[in-house]
């Protein structure tokens, strides 16, 4: 699951395009599905939303939440990935996005009416 926070005169007119963005990056380098895209936007008021100096407006907090299990190499390429295509198509400069992974372990999910230890049938790697 991911989770896009932003002020939302500059988050909400780019929502689908930044899922699409942050979604190509993941099947790209963590070979997920098209069908696993699971992106909570919280669009914030500025008053609410406190960032660091040097940052515009358009400043973007992604926190990506996966199972444990991606190569420290995997998980950087997917963080600078992200950087390179937002900056490519949405102009905010990578400056004005944070990233942040958390990882939890498989036990730690619940989908499906199952833990993630649980699942034999992902379509997909997470040791990768």
């Amino acid at each position: 699951m991911i989770v896009i926070f932003g002020i939302k005169e500059k988050l909400n007119p780019i929502k689908a395009q930044l899922s699409d963005v942050i979604h190509g990056c993941m099947k790209s380098v963590l070979g997920m599905p098209e069908d696993k895209r699971a992106h909570r936007f919280i669009p914030m008021d500025k008053e609410d939303f406190y960032y660091p100096g040097g940052r515009s407006d358009a400043y973007t907090v992604i926190e990506i939440n996966m199972m444990a299990g991606r190569q420290v190499e995997t998980q950087k390429q997917l963080i600078k990935t992200i950087f390179q295509e937002i900056e490519i198509q949405l102009s905010i400069a990578p400056i004005d996005i944070e990233i942040v992974i958390k990882e939890q372990a498989p036990h730690q999910w619940g989908f499906r009416g199952i833990t993630g230890d649980e699942a034999n049938d992902l379509k997909y790697k997470v040791n990768v």
